[in-house]
């Protein structure tokens, strides 16, 4: 017996037919063009102008998202949005999240970082992985569902964002600040999962919860003297040494499946002259988090390893400063029933033929904003690949056009009527 009904068969035989329609050359393209635009946090209206353009040339209807953050960064800089309105008011909406700028060009590249240059079935550039290959999948998805002859209940948004590398996720964020989120009831971010997440799982993979993540701040204050009589100061550089490697050390919290979090000192800086004791000194320190850890019981263990050291130094410990109290990064994790995984699983079956494991994501992004702040069920599929953040990135050509796939397929079986 057969249990599906005659409008499941509809939405297979509609994925079916979708998928074929995304073009494999027009896909790589797209991605070549992308990682061929010099786009670092901050500096993205190149791309988010080509971005417009080419949505606009396929009828796709594209709209700027103004982001301000008048007060900490002083960034300026545009979103940009597109929407597939289905018939059914009553039914969900379906955002594919993508960020649009890279870090900066990292110097050990021995090629040029924006070649786009393809070998052994990689694409090689700064931010080809994390994550050019993630925003041209969803553009292309998008743009194959806009302009097929398709009835969709729900509505498909794409969210091409700015900012994602930079301090605060001024895009995502943007989106939550403006309600753009507000209905929306599901969304999927093109990040590179396997590079990012636990478990060492392949694609195909989903990834359904992450790790959140604080920033400590310290000040560490000593007493300048002469460098000839240290002994006469309070050197605030070695007390800052001292603190960072007993942070480094920290019991952290662990959870059944994210795992356990994390210490990493990033930067000291302080002193500088010549011949003194260096009198100040800041540390800035990454701490990953699981569920259960917050702002509160963050400073509070920072704050007892200070007190357990005795150090030879005044120190004040905060968090970073952030433009409004929510720009945080609160961990998530979502079940493997959720509608949306459920919808991408049978999408990822009608391309792959496999059914994707289930991961969890170590690091951060704009999916922590949607996920934790939004509360919007939500999910990471992307293309695998390496080096990210690093010289010699590379992106999975195959994985690419797979994930475009993917997200045609599993949108009409969650949008479809």
């Amino acid at each position: 017996m057969n249990d599906e009904s005659p409008s499941t068969h509809d939405a297979s035989r509609t994925a079916t037919r979708l998928v074929d329609d995304v073009d494999r050359e027009e896909t790589v393209a797209l991605l070549q063009s992308l990682v061929r635009i010099e786009s670092p946090y901050f500096h993205e209206d190149d791309v988010t102008r080509f971005v417009h353009e080419w949505l606009d040339d396929r009828a796709c209807d594209p709209e700027y998202h103004q982001v301000s953050e008048p007060d900490v960064t002083g960034y300026e800089g545009r979103n940009v949005l597109a929407r597939v309105e289905g018939e059914d008011p009553d039914a969900p909406t379906l955002m594919l999240n993508g960020h649009v700028d890279t870090v900066e060009l990292v110097d050990e590249w021995t090629e040029d970082p924006l070649s786009g240059r393809i070998e052994d079935g990689r694409l090689y550039g700064q931010g080809a992985a994390d994550m050019k290959a993630g925003v041209a999948a969803a553009m292309v998805a998008f743009a194959t569902i806009a302009n097929a002859d398709v009835a969709l209940a729900g509505d498909l948004v794409l969210a091409a964002v700015v900012d994602e590398e930079g301090p605060y996720g001024l895009g995502t964020d943007q989106l939550v600040l403006d309600g753009v989120l507000d209905d929306c009831d599901m969304a999927v971010v093109t990040e590179p999962g396997p590079i990012l997440g636990t478990g060492g799982h392949s694609n195909p993979a989903l990834y359904v919860g992450a790790r959140g993540r604080f920033l400590y701040d310290i000040e560490v204050s000593g007493t300048a003297a002469h460098a000839s009589a240290p002994e006469s100061g309070r050197n605030a550089v070695v007390a800052a040494g001292d603190l960072a490697s007993a942070l480094a050390d920290m019991p952290v919290g662990s959870h059944p499946v994210l795992g356990e979090g994390s210490v990493c000192p990033l930067c000291i800086d302080g002193g500088g002259e010549t011949l003194s004791v260096p009198e100040s000194c800041r540390l800035l320190v990454d701490r990953h988090v699981v569920p259960g850890e917050t702002a509160e019981s963050v400073l509070a263990d920072a704050e007892a390893v200070v007190d357990d050291l005795d150090l030879d130094a005044d120190v004040d410990v905060s968090l970073r400063e952030t433009p409004h109290p929510d720009a945080r990064y609160g961990p998530y994790l979502f079940e493997d029933d959720e509608p949306l995984v459920e919808g991408l699983s049978t999408g990822t079956r009608v391309v792959t033929g496999e059914s994707p494991s289930i991961g969890y994501c170590r690091s951060v992004g704009d999916f922590n904003y949607i996920g934790h702040r939004a509360a919007v069920p939500t999910v990471i599929l992307g293309p695998d690949g390496d080096n990210i953040h690093g010289a010699g990135e590379w992106v999975d050509v195959d994985e690419t056009v797979d994930v475009a796939r993917i997200l045609v397929a599993s949108a009409v079986e969650l949008l479809a009527q």
